[in-house]
């Protein structure tokens, strides 16, 4: 079915103009001085991890390449492997698997938790949300990240911890994780807010990388995960920042929602970005396009090329 952005998505989007211009209108807003986090603590600044006795009371991640890791990272910190973590999810129910593969990081039941990249946070979140889900309630991200880290100067370290394995016993928690399924089932009674969090390109069919499919979930919204980052500092952006971006891509944080990228790092930040400001209902369609794009029995809209300036 081929059908024009503008008719598949209600003049929410212009295709190849830019699909973050259309703005949804809503009767005011706060000023941007009295927006804040609705839950800044999920956010740990690099001034605060700095401090060695903040520090110590964390279990820091480092989802960076291995090679970078070894050459330096923040001291204390402790290498995971992001691609394999992504690989490793699966559908969610190797408890025993994951069991292990958290417990020898150290991180036990009652751990604090805090992830790094150099990824703009990407794969830190797809770390973050796969904790989350097995039940690591203290998990956090680094604002900023390995760029910030670096661009204020803080102490680096080539020394590799040693790292006592602990029990851990994951515990899958379903209300974090969208299936295809529930994003079938949700699409008749818009029972889901749908958030797609690739490129403008693949939302509008432009890019299908290794899909048989290109396109997006009928009534799909879309926002590029990357807008809710400042490139510049790899800092989520400032409360009232993304309270405009939510609003400018008719995303209402109180709904019922499932993100989904095309394999669930970029959807993770959709995630952490929504609950930062206070969504309580945001699920991760983990599989998302390699799974929707790849299956006769998923409805995709395919919009028209787009239009020229």
């Amino acid at each position: 079915m081929r059908r024009s952005c503008y008719a598949a998505f209600g003049l929410l989007l212009v295709c190849g103009v830019s699909a973050r211009s259309a703005e949804v209108s809503q009767a005011g807003s706060a000023p941007a001085e009295t927006v804040k986090y609705a839950r800044p603590a999920l956010l740990v600044e690099p001034a605060t991890l700095a401090k060695p006795d903040v520090a110590a009371r964390f279990v820091i991640l480092d989802a960076r390449g291995q090679t970078e890791y070894e050459q330096e990272h923040i001291p204390g910190a402790r290498w995971v492997n992001p691609e394999e973590w992504s690989k490793a999810f699966g559908d969610g129910r190797d408890a025993d698997g994951w069991s292990q593969r958290i417990g020898a990081l150290g991180i036990g039941p009652d751990s604090r938790v805090v992830v790094y990249d150099n990824q703009g946070l990407r794969d830190a979140a797809r770390i973050w949300w796969i904790l989350r889900y097995w039940g690591v309630q203290d998990a956090h991200l680094l604002n900023g990240a390995w760029k910030q880290w670096q661009a204020e100067g803080r102490p680096t370290s080539r020394e590799t911890p040693t790292v006592a394995p602990v029990a851990f016993v994951a515990q899958p928690h379903a209300e974090r994780l969208a299936t295809k399924s529930q994003v079938l089932d949700s699409l008749a009674g818009r029972t889901l807010q749908i958030v797609d969090a690739r490129s403008e390109k693949e939302f509008c069919g432009l890019e299908r990388f290794k899909n048989s499919r290109g396109g997006a979930i009928p009534g799909a919204k879309h926002l590029e995960w990357s807008d809710l980052i400042d490139q510049a500092t790899h800092r989520f952006k400032r409360p009232d920042e993304l309270q405009a971006v939510f609003r400018k891509a008719g995303i209402d944080l109180q709904a019922p929602t499932a993100s989904h990228c095309q394999s669930g790092a970029r959807a993770s930040v959709i995630v952490f970005g929504m609950e930062l400001m206070g969504a309580a209902d945001v699920r991760n369609y983990y599989h998302g396009w390699s799974e929707w794009g790849n299956t006769a029995d998923t409805p995709i809209v395919v919009p028209d090329p787009p239009r020229t300036r």
